[in-house]
């Protein structure tokens, strides 16, 4: 399975402008640490709703440019703190991994 699923990124391209896209490219890569680094917080300090939150924004963010299998990880995140799951193991850890391949993807 392609990391960037190549016709959602192709139609997000044509819908925001060749120009545009890099600006978004940008503004996910500057985000989406700060996100992930918000739910690792939040699991500390065992503050479900922030880690919900950044969970769910992740989710969308990573869809919206076809990085499926980003958004599943962070769906499932999600859910867990829709549920008041904390207990989430090694799963940021995984979705570190899986955000790095995404953002190498995006720099090409």
């Amino acid at each position: 399975m392609p990391v960037i699923d190549k016709a959602t990124f192709e139609e997000l391209k044509q819908m925001s402008g060749a120009d545009f896209i890099n600006e978004l490219i940008d503004a996910f890569l500057e985000d989406a640490p700060n996100m992930i680094q918000n739910m690792r917080t939040a699991v500390e300090a065992g503050d479900v709703e922030t880690f919900r939150r950044n969970a769910h924004s992740l989710k969308s963010n990573a869809y919206t440019f076809g990085a499926t299998a980003l958004g599943g990880l962070a769906r499932e995140l999600e859910v867990m703190g829709r549920e008041s799951n904390l207990a989430i193991g090694n799963r940021l850890e995984v979705l570190m991994e899986e955000f790095a391949t995404v953002a190498q993807e995006l720099r090409r």
